[in-house]
């Protein structure tokens, strides 16, 4: 079956992001690389003694991992989400795909690794001794099939009329919600979902118990709330057509929350699970709101919210509840077209900003220059609004994000870009987004981090300094591993053509010794010579769109 891109509706999200101003810049001029020629000579400082602070191995976290992927990956967590998960019925093994699939109701295939729900995908999460965070549908009802367990359509051609687009691959019958005419299809719910409750899904977590034990005896800690719920009047608008009001969502999650805490009270609840700037800023309601109004009045900011901004009200309001959440999570995508850049496309505009904008997750000074048209500086930003607005020292969590080019170095280079910066910058949590294959530069950058020699070699547990001159081109990150005194550190050439000479002085590591060096470079994960180091300074050659971890020991006296 062909199946839409997981994406697809971003477009339909421009509409809404473009009424905030600014239109996407991906000008040369907004991103420039020098000229190809002589190696960039770049001056890398590493000091084992400042900054240092422990790296949360949880940041290591994909979506849909099979239990060879974890394995390999070493990758600590494993998320089963998406659009499907918020109309998933667990009663009867059936996902509504929304928007994504034409809003069919199918059985869920277990052979499609996108497609992993309930019990089966615990257990192959648990077979690779990873955790699974499992999400928890808010949206008030679920996926139902017809009695021979066959597929339903939310927009029946047959029942509704002849409409713009429709699956011509699987159930001709299954349109896409709007008329030829352009009018959208005001359908009927229980076409192809049934009601669902906090009840039902506490009964889901019950389940989960019985079989898997408590969170706190090796059962399933994690549950997250939902998926992106601003998105639903988009995504889900053959059951959700208005869009969620800022009240709906902060008490669906305490609600909710209180269900999983009843069948298991050891488990951890994730929340808000939103989309990316304005589903940080504004409840559905207003940015359907806005598609027709702009944002000048919106309803929510002004009659529920109080002029504060939807994500940081909906954290007070659960303060208020006592703590129905306890780990803040938010979804991020670059917003240049570094993600949903097809396969083929290799747009030197695009590789660019992918070398750019991982700034947005960490730097005060970095204004992005697409429609958000602001400072995004997103983990110190969720930091502070958890110290502000909730209980200082929340964890918090990135539980989808991707960078795109997951078959090319420039988005390896931009993964173990984004690695190193969750772990300088102390985020908690973070599972990626998207199906992986081993062969994908992408995938081989995560088990450069964690298990780049196939025998759990890995980057340090405790981050330490290492400053570089311009991060766009090469970025380095350095760390104690606590198992064996070693000192790791990365070094990313990001540069698209030029080849980079490093020379990384060494503080507070002082001797002599010998480093291990592995490196990704053209699609291949292999270890290079070793180089000795003297006089606490080493140096390295950098091919272009390359990623060099090199292991440091100190020679014995």
């Amino acid at each position: 079956m062909r199946v839409l891109p997981r994406r697809s509706v971003r477009s339909v999200i421009c509409r809404l992001t473009q009424l905030m101003g600014a239109a996407v810049l991906l000008s040369a001029a907004a991103c420039t690389e020098a000229t190809p020629g002589a190696a960039l000579s770049v001056a890398i400082a590493v000091d084992a003694g400042a900054n240092r602070h422990p790296i949360s191995p949880l940041i290591y976290g994909i979506n849909f991992g099979t239990t060879a992927m974890l394995q390999d990956l070493r990758a600590p967590l494993n998320r089963s989400g998406g659009n499907s998960a918020s109309a998933y019925n667990w009663r009867l093994d059936a996902r509504n795909a929304g928007r994504d699939w034409y809003y069919e109701s199918l059985p869920v295939n277990p052979s499609d690794i996108n497609d992993q729900f309930g019990e089966r995908f615990v257990a192959l999460t648990q077979a690779a001794g990873a955790q699974p965070i499992i999400t928890i549908s808010m949206l008030g009802r679920v996926a139902t099939l017809s009695r021979s367990r066959d597929r339903l359509a939310s927009f029946s051609i047959a029942k509704y009329g002849p409409q713009q687009n429709h699956d011509v691959d699987g159930m001709t019958d299954a349109g896409n919600g709007i008329l030829r005419d352009g009018t959208p299809v005001r359908n009927d719910p229980d076409d192809a979902t049934v009601p669902d409750d906090p009840a039902s899904q506490q009964a889901r977590v019950s389940a989960l118990v019985q079989q898997f034990g408590p969170a706190r005896a090796g059962g399933v800690k994690y549950y997250a709330m939902d998926n992106e719920p601003s998105l639903w009047q988009l995504i889900h608008n053959n059951s959700h057509p208005d869009g969620a009001h800022a009240s709906e969502i902060a008490a669906k999650v305490i609600a909710y929350s209180r269900a999983v805490k009843a069948a298991d009270p050891g488990a951890k609840v994730l929340a808000p699970e939103e989309w990316g700037w304005n589903g940080y800023l504004y409840s559905g309601f207003d940015q359907q709101h806005s598609i027709a109004h702009g944002y000048a009045q919106a309803p929510d900011r002004l009659n529920e919210t109080g002029g504060m901004p939807y994500i940081p009200w909906l954290l007070t309001q659960w303060k208020q509840a006592g703590r129905p959440v306890d780990i803040f999570s938010l979804h991020f995508y670059p917003q240049s077209k570094e993600y949903e850049e097809p396969a083929d496309g290799n747009s030197t505009a695009i590789a660019l900003m992918r070398n750019r904008s991982t700034r947005n997750l960490w730097d005060p000074n970095y204004k992005d220059p697409t429609w958000i048209n602001s400072v995004v500086a997103l983990i110190p930003m969720m930091r502070r609004w958890v110290d502000t607005y909730y209980y200082p020292g929340t964890p918090i969590a990135l539980t989808e994000y991707n960078w795109g080019a997951d078959t090319r170095m420039n988005g390896a280079t931009a993964q173990a870009d984004i690695l190193g910066i969750f772990g300088r910058e102390r985020l908690d949590m973070a599972t990626r987004w998207g199906t992986l294959d081993p062969s994908m530069p992408v995938y081989k950058a995560i088990k450069l981090y964690r298990n780049y020699d196939g025998r759990g070699g890995e980057f340090g547990s405790t981050s330490v300094s290492a400053s570089v001159p311009d991060p766009d081109t090469v970025s380095a990150f350095a760390a104690l591993r606590d198992k064996d005194g070693a000192l790791t550190v990365v070094v990313v050439n990001k540069q698209l053509e030029r080849a980079a000479q490093a020379t990384i002085s060494l503080a507070n590591f002082a001797g002599t010794g010998t480093s291990e060096v592995w490196q990704l470079v053209e699609n291949e994960l292999t270890r290079a010579p070793d180089i000795s180091y003297a006089g606490s300074e080493l140096h390295a050659d950098l091919p272009p769109q390359s990623v060099k971890l090199f292991v440091l020991r100190r020679r014995a006296n």
